[in-house]
C-alpha cells in the first residue's frame, strides 16, 4: 500500500438502492462495507444535516489498494445540487459499457471506445471500452477548475503530487504511476457562466 494516494471520491446521493445498484450492477463494483449512523457527523463528513444517515464503500476492490466510492446517504434528503466542478469519473470497463447497452443505464459514444453513462442522480462516468483485468479500473477523477494555476499550485505544493501531464486548458496530477489520478480541466472560455459547487468531493492519504 503506497503511503500518500488518491484514497475515494465521495457522492451524496438521493436514491440509494437505485444508486447501489447502479454501481453493482452496470459498473462492476461491489460493495466493500456499509455503515448507518444515528445522528450527523461533527465534522459535516455527511453534509450540513443532523439526521440518520449512512455511507456505502463501494469500489473494485480492498480500500487498501483501490480508488473506490464513498456514497453518503441522508434520510429524508432526496435530491442535491448537480452543480458543474465534477465533470467524471473514468473506468475502464468493457463490462460496464455492455450491462449499459443491456439495461436502462444512459449510454453516450463521445470518442473511439470511449462512452459516457451517468448514475442516478446525474454524475457521469466516462467507460473506455478496455478489459477490466490486474490494476485498478478507475483510471482518473476530472474536475474543473476557475484558476488552474491556482489549482495546480495547491495540489503540488500542499497536497504534494506530481504533474504527469498538462496542456494550456488541463493538467493531470497523482501521487503515483499505478494510482488514479486526478484531472484538473478549466472551465473558463464559455463553458459555464457561473462555477456551481456539487455535493461530491475526493478525500486523500497523507503521506
Amino acid at each position: 500500500m503506497a503511503g500518500r494516494r488518491t484514497l475515494h471520491f465521495v457522492f451524496k446521493i438521493g436514491d440509494r438502492n437505485k444508486t447501489i445498484k447502479f454501481y453493482r450492477d452496470i459498473l462492476g463494483m461491489k460493495v466493500l462495507r456499509h455503515e448507518e449512523f444515528e445522528e450527523g457527523c461533527k465534522a459535516t463528513c455527511n453534509g450540513p444535516y443532523d439526521g440518520k444517515w449512512s455511507k456505502t464503500m463501494i469500489g473494485y476492490g480492498c480500500e487498501d489498494d483501490h480508488f473506490v466510492c464513498e456514497l453518503t446517504y441522508n434520510y429524508g434528503i432526496g435530491d442535491y445540487p448537480l452543480g458543474n466542478d465534477f465533470l467524471g469519473l473514468t473506468i475502464n470497463s468493457s463490462t460496464a459499457i455492455n450491462n449499459c447497452r443491456n439495461s436502462d443505464s444512459p449510454i453516450n459514444k463521445i470518442s473511439e471506445n470511449t462512452y459516457e453513462t451517468a448514475a442516478p442522480g446525474g454524475y457521469k462516468f466516462t467507460l473506455v471500452d478496455k478489459p477490466t483485468v490486474g490494476s485498478d479500473p478507475v483510471q482518473k477523477v476530472t474536475l474543473a477548475s476557475s484558476n488552474l494555476i491556482g489549482s495546480v499550485d495547491y495540489w503540488t505544493k500542499i497536497a504534494g503530487m506530481r504533474v504527469y501531464d498538462k496542456s494550456e486548458k488541463e493538467v493531470t496530477l497523482g501521487f503515483d504511476e499505478k494510482q488514479a489520478k486526478v484531472v484538473l480541466r478549466t472551465w473558463g472560455g464559455g463553458w459555464w457562466t457561473t462555477r456551481k459547487r456539487s455535493d461530491a468531493s475526493l478525500s486523500l492519504a497523507p503521506g
